[in-house]
């Protein structure tokens, strides 16, 4: 495959869909051709299997049940929009994949990561992110900015050790095998997160061009 794949991640309020809009309009003042997707969704099914994850409910869900689901809304997302785009050369800016599933199911929910390993092989074989953008601040700033936009989803209504637990594993990741890692420091303002992008772009291209 030809194109470039490119994760953004980070917890609740960390302004992830703002700059991946942004950075959207920068390489497409380039000429790129550029996806902009999301995780859980990106296709009509894979949206309802989201509202499931996200919608708060009655009946508690099994961390198992989550996991599974989250991995069955991406096998539909690979196959329908991610690998297509990425065979015609396209850059595909995706928030949220792999990363968050550790993150929130392994590292929130306390799952076994060598069981999300697998399904990581399984649905997704060889294809990881080219680059993840790690977008970090306190848990305390994110969950404030979460608030501040409404209702709460089944996850935002975690508590504070859970997005500790969250933020911890994003970290934990970015260290181990930094070359695919970018941490931006999203505690910053939205023009000083943007700029740091625009630090980035160079980066970006370069990887493009391949």
């Amino acid at each position: 495959m030809s194109g470039l794949f490119i994760t953004l991640e980070g917890p609740e309020g960390a302004g992830k869909s703002t700059n991946r809009e942004y950075l959207a309009a920068r390489l497409r003042e380039q000429g790129i051709d550029v996806l902009l997707t999301r995780e859980p969704g990106g296709t009509p099914l894979a949206e309802r299997v989201r509202e499931l994850l996200l919608a708060p409910s009655d009946e508690p869900m099994a961390s198992d049940t989550e996991l599974l689901l989250v991995f069955a809304a991406r096998a539909q997302h690979l196959a329908q929009v991610i690998v297509p785009a990425l065979e015609r050369g396209a850059v595909v800016l995706c928030d949220r994949f792999t990363d968050a599933t550790y993150a929130y199911q392994g590292g929130g929910r306390g799952l076994d990561v060598a069981r999300i390993a697998q399904l990581e092989e399984f649905v997704q074989g060889a294809l990881r992110p080219d680059l993840i953008l790690v977008f970090d601040l306190p848990v305390e700033v994110g969950l404030s900015r979460a608030a501040a936009r409404g209702r709460l989803d089944r996850f935002e209504q975690e508590g504070r050790s859970f997005f500790e637990a969250v933020r911890a594993t994003y970290l934990q990741r970015a260290e181990a095998t930094p070359a695919r890692y970018r941490i931006l420091d999203a505690s910053q303002s939205l023009e000083a997160v943007q700029r740091d992008l625009d630090a980035l772009l160079p980066q970006l291209l370069e990887l493009q061009r391949g």
